[in-house]
């Protein structure tokens, strides 16, 4: 019972970060500045976390639990190659949206300046993204026997590389383009060219 009002303050002091992410773009958070959102003094965001790197872990961990977790969903519930594409690329869309200030840390504008395992940390949850793709376009190969007039392994970089430039053009424009704007029109634009023989 007693670890109850530990695990919410931890909690607290992420949903502010995340706060000041969104509603600060383009400024570094100092403890400073997060201790007086949080409403403690920067001792007590210490007693929660070790250091800053270590508060951008736990956003870090959100992500990947968010993220990871919707994807293994979409593998288990749909079976289709390009309906596969489109919903992790639809996922990673939809979760930079319902999360502004978050979608700075996926982007790496918000890790600038902070601790280099924090950058290789996001880079390698897009490179397990990007494995993922490149396994479902495969997978259609080996269930039709043909695939696409691309290597799979390079157009599940184009896939992710449209994603990504979707959420670096939402942080850039301060949230105001989302990243979900024209998406579904986009897509099919692509898979047309991707299903070409």
């Amino acid at each position: 019972m007693a670890a109850s009002p530990k695990i919410n303050r931890r909690e607290h002091i992420l949903q502010c970060l995340a706060h000041m992410l969104e509603t600060s773009p383009g400024q570094r958070i100092t403890t400073a500045k997060l201790a007086a959102e949080v409403g403690v003094s920067e001792a007590a965001l210490y007693r929660h976390f070790p250091s800053k790197a270590r508060m951008f872990e736990g956003l870090i961990e959100f992500i990947e639990d968010a993220i990871l977790s919707r994807l293994n969903l979409i593998m288990d519930e749909e079976k289709d190659t390009m309906k596969r594409c489109e919903l992790v690329l639809q996922l990673l869309l939809v979760f930079s949206e319902r999360n502004p200030g978050i979608s700075r840390v996926l982007n790496g504008d918000a890790l600038l300046g902070e601790n280099e395992r924090l950058r290789s940390r996001i880079s390698g949850l897009f490179a397990k993204i990007e494995t993922q793709i490149k396994q479902i376009l495969r997978e259609k190969t080996l269930r039709e026997g043909h695939g696409f007039n691309l290597d799979e392994a390079i157009l599940a970089n184009l896939l992710l590389a449209i994603a990504e430039g979707r959420i670096a053009q939402f942080v850039r424009s301060e949230f105001k383009q989302k990243p979900t704007e024209h998406f579904d029109e986009q897509w099919q634009f692509v898979q047309q060219q991707l299903l070409r023989s």
